[in-house]
């Protein structure tokens, strides 16, 4: 470091003394580069302090005390205002330049803490979430999925059970989701949204999904369109994203799931209805499956102005479709809740 230009050619009396038991004696002291020396009246150097080092030992009384280290027996005493204003002004200045450990801690102690905070409230959640996700066994989705379907069953009522009824869902499951490992449909009196999907390969539907329509091509695009659903959001997901982190936790570790979050899920899902799902891939589902879009675009609107897309790029539009159910089938799933 360089002392302070206007101070460059500074010089003083000073009394000095080298050990403790020594005599002060007179010297002349002058300001060098980054250096307090003491010379003798002859002009012989015979002390040369670092200023960086050099301590005041009595801050604020005069004449001003300085030590070359906090632990030297060597003493300088200063009386002149001006050099020690100098000394003073040029301790200062390095003292402002010195790193501040204490201050450096407190910034990276707030640096770290403000990173494991945001982690905490950005990363831990989804990390975990997507953890617990990846390793719940099949049986302890379809344990969560029939938790759910009871507290749907205490909030809307019971599911409709009739025999043939039942055989068409299964008919009309693997007819839209396909042969294999097709979803159990339940169907609820229409008090419900249109579907739902739960954990464990469950899809609750509402009964006016087959009570209001003339054909069995309505149902099946409402359930096309909640497999998309499906596929694009886990319900194991879903519902740990609404019970929040400690549930998740402690389903992550212990595989339990406590009743409270289990209902108010329930009562989330049956309050909120289902979200759209995505053209393009429920187009290819249609696509794929062999049904016609045209029936559950209209269905969705009248007027077929929101829904033109699934009008307009219907798969099946020069394509000879199979029927979806058969006639019987379809009445039966009709009357499923009228028993």
């Amino acid at each position: 470091m360089t002392a302070l230009q206007e101070y460059r050619r500074l010089e003083a009396i000073g009394l000095w003394r080298e050990h403790a038991e020594d005599q002060r004696r007179e010297v002349i002291v002058s300001l060098g580069d980054a250096s307090l020396v003491m010379s003798s009246p002859s002009g012989d150097a015979i002390g040369h302090w670092s200023l960086p080092a050099v301590e005041r030992l009595n801050p604020g009384k005069l004449p001003a005390l300085y030590v070359p280290a906090r632990d030297s027996e060597e003493e300088l005493e200063l009386a002149d205002p001006e050099m020690i204003e100098a000394v003073e002004r040029i301790r200062s200045a390095i003292a402002k330049s010195r790193p501040k450990p204490g201050r450096l801690r407190l910034y990276l102690g707030a640096g770290f803490a403000l990173v494991v905070g945001l982690l905490a409230v950005f990363w831990l959640p989804d990390a975990l979430i997507r953890q617990t996700v990846g390793l719940l066994p099949p049986a302890k989705r379809l344990e969560i999925g029939h938790q759910l379907l009871g507290e749907i069953a205490v909030i809307a009522g019971r599911p409709c059970g009739g025999s043939g009824g039942r055989t068409a869902l299964i008919r009309l499951s693997t007819r839209t989701y396909g042969p294999e490992n097709p979803p159990q449909i339940v169907v609820f009196p229409a008090t419900i949204p249109d579907t739902l999907t739960l954990p464990g390969n469950i899809v609750v539907a509402s009964a006016a999904l087959a009570e209001d329509y003339e054909t069995p091509e309505v149902f099946a695009g409402y359930l096309l369109a909640e497999r998309v659903r499906g596929e694009a959001l886990d319900p194991v997901e879903a519902f740990l994203r609404h019970a929040g982190l400690s549930v998740t936790f402690r389903l992550l570790t212990t595989g339990e799931v406590a009743a409270e979050p289990i209902h108010a899920h329930a009562a989330d899902m049956l309050s909120n209805d289902t979200g759209p799902a995505n053209e393009a891939t429920l187009l290819a589902h249609f696509s794929e499956v062999g049904i016609s879009s045209q029936p559950y675009a209209f269905a969705r609107d009248v007027s077929g102005e929101s829904t033109l897309g699934l009008i307009e790029a219907d798969p099946m539009r020069s394509r000879q479709a199979d029927p979806v159910l058969s006639d019987g089938d379809w009445v039966s799933l009709q009357e499923i809740c009228a028993g």
